[in-house]
């Protein structure tokens, strides 16, 4: 006799409830083996996340605007920025204008990781997804942004 699945459904959950689970398995899922590429070069995911924000920012960015565009929500942006600097990946300085706003810059030593880290990052996406089409990926872009909201 087949075994019973051991996962449950519940028959109550609604349909918006089954799509959030949903996407967050998906999101675990697709996670992982980037978050393994970027262990081996000692970076979080969050870390890997404010060097590639630094990269498109030559100038440096106010650290508020750098949690702002954080993929995922980090309340402590600080302590964040603190390891990537003590690691000499990125740089803070004070505003002469105003001595309460930092400011973060990459440094050489970080643009370097990311340039070693960009291929095989972009290899791994395509290993995840790359056996859907683009008019595929196209539309699960646009409706997984239709799923957020337009302002935070």
């Amino acid at each position: 006799m087949p075994q019973a699945s051991t996962r449950r459904r519940n028959p109550a959950a609604s349909l918006e409830e089954t799509l959030c689970i949903e996407l967050v398995r998906t999101a675990d899922l697709l996670s992982r083996a980037p978050a393994r590429l970027l262990r081996e070069k000692n970076l979080s995911p969050e870390q890997y996340n404010v060097l590639r924000i630094l990269r498109g920012s030559p100038a440096g960015l106010l650290c508020g605007d750098i949690a702002s565009r954080m993929i995922t929500h980090d309340p402590d942006i600080t302590r964040l920025l603190d390891r990537l600097e003590k690691r000499g990946l990125i740089r803070r300085f004070r505003l002469d204008s105003d001595r309460r706003r930092v400011k973060a810059c990459i440094l050489p030593p970080g643009l370097a990781i990311l340039a070693r880290l960009d291929e095989p990052v972009r290899r791994t996406h395509r290993d995840q997804l790359g056996h859907l089409a683009p008019t595929r990926l196209r539309q699960m872009l646009d409706m997984l942004r239709a799923c957020r909201p337009t302002s935070p």
